[in-house]
């Protein structure tokens, strides 16, 4: 099968790799869509001897597909049905596996996509346990639901205690700063689940509108003085959470110095900023954390939403000849919604 690839580094490319076959307890998969990802951008450029990877590998962690056949003892899910497959490949025996956080499985430095086999081919062969029926959802359309989708509904998860504790006394404030691929979803997510005014952040003016369209009740600009046009808008009591998708060092000094007392902070965004944390910066008992994906548990509860028509998903599709155009649409920062290859 034909497969894109990074054949070395800041070389990738199409090459012709066999067609995997599902071994007990596995699945294969004809894959419909692949999701590309601001990450793959990490392993495009990165030169060698940075990435604990051997090359070459194919690309693409963000996949969807059909069941084309099936291995020894399967016999739950049946040739065409359609299917999410979990970004990350757990060991399933580790401690983090055995607590049912198996997006911190000690294997999960190493996936689909990124030092192992990913989506961007016709086939892919996965451990059953790592897929999500979709039932009549277009696979095309549900493959970013696997990492955007997924990864932005368990940071949201972890602010929830804090919005619904503030929701007891006062309405509560959530900031989402970068509304692309993963704060788009985060802005649904917190307006299904929360009770919390939210305030979107992003650079792009086309954006604004999109975002007041997913729920968002306020919307600024990013840029010079954001923490400042931020405090403004946020108040003085501060944002009970935020959620930083971009990581530059303005968007991470922004979310520190605008989150509340008692709030939290989710450093999401893999954009390789620094902050300055210091006495009284974060504000006191305000939760700081930097989450990793989503557990598979969570990407049912993601799969769930979107069979019930509850989250909108924006993707912009492009055929497999073209996926080299939709990453260098993706680097440009100028896609509407998601960018889904269809191998």
């Amino acid at each position: 099968m034909r497969a894109y690839r990074l054949l070395d580094w800041q070389q990738p490319g199409f090459a012709d790799v066999p067609v995997p076959e599902p071994g007990p307890g596995h699945v294969l998969v004809r894959v419909a869509g692949v999701g590309l990802c601001h990450s793959d951008v990490l392993f495009l450029e990165s030169p060698g001897g940075v990435l604990p990877y051997d090359l070459p590998f194919t690309l693409g962690h963000e996949i969807a597909g059909w069941v084309d056949d099936v291995g020894a003892g399967v016999n739950d899910v049946a040739i065409g049905d359609a299917v999410a497959v979990a970004c990350m490949s757990p060991c399933w025996e580790c401690r983090w596996c055995r607590q049912g956080a198996d997006n911190y499985c000690v294997n999960t430095w190493k996936g689909r996509g990124f030092g192992a086999d990913g989506g961007l081919a016709s086939h892919i062969a996965v451990d059953r346990r790592e897929i999500v029926p979709l039932g009549d959802l277009d696979p095309r359309l549900a493959a970013p639901l696997t990492d955007a989708g997924a990864t932005s509904y368990h940071a949201v998860q972890r602010v929830r205690p804090k919005l619904d504790a503030a929701a007891a006394v006062t309405r509560p404030t959530a900031v989402v700063i970068g509304v692309g691929g993963l704060g788009s979803y985060a802005v649904q997510w917190l307006k299904l689940q929360t009770q919390a005014r939210v305030i979107a952040v992003d650079a792009r003016e086309e954006r604004f509108d999109i975002a007041r369209g997913l729920g968002a009740d306020d919307v600024i600009a990013a840029g010079e003085g954001l923490s400042r046009r931020l405090s403004e808008v946020v108040g003085g009591d501060g944002a009970d959470a935020v959620l930083d998708f971009v990581g530059t060092d303005k968007t991470l000094n922004a979310a520190l110095r605008n989150a509340a007392k008692m709030g939290a902070i989710a450093l999401v965004g893999a954009g390789m900023g620094t902050a300055q944390v210091r006495y009284g910066q974060p504000a006191h008992d305000c939760d700081v954390f930097n989450p990793q994906g989503a557990r598979i548990a969570e990407l049912h509860e993601v799969i769930d939403f979107a069979r019930a028509g509850k989250v909108k998903i924006e993707v912009e599709q492009f055929a497999f000849d073209d996926v080299a155009d939709a990453y260098q649409r993706l680097q440009a920062g100028t896609l509407n919604g998601r960018a889904v290859v269809t191998p």
